[in-house]
C-alpha cells in the first residue's frame, strides 16, 4: 500500500466530492494533452513506436490513478 501511495499520491487525497472530481480531471486533462502531443509526434517513423509504447504506459498511469481515486474517496483503499 505504501507503493501505491508514493506513485499516485494524488489519488490518496480525495476526501471529499470537490476533490475527487478535481482529481479525476487532472487525471483525463493529463491523458487528452499527453495523447495529443503522442499523437504529433506518431508520425515520425522511429520514435513513432517508442512514443506510442510512453502514451499507454500514460494511458495506463491515469487510468488507474482515477480508478485509486474513487476508492479512496469511498474508503475501500
Amino acid at each position: 500500500m505504501d507503493m501505491l501511495k508514493k506513485v499516485w499520491s494524488l489519488a490518496f487525497k480525495s476526501t471529499d466530492v470537490a476533490k475527487l472530481i478535481i482529481n479525476i480531471v487532472i487525471y483525463v486533462v493529463v491523458g487528452a494533452v499527453l495523447g495529443i502531443l503522442i499523437g504529433v509526434l506518431a508520425g515520425i517513423p522511429v520514435v513513432g513506436i517508442l512514443v506510442g509504447i510512453v502514451g499507454t504506459l500514460i494511458d495506463i498511469y491515469c487510468l488507474v490513478g482515477i480508478v485509486l481515486s474513487i476508492l479512496a474517496f469511498l474508503k475501500i483503499v
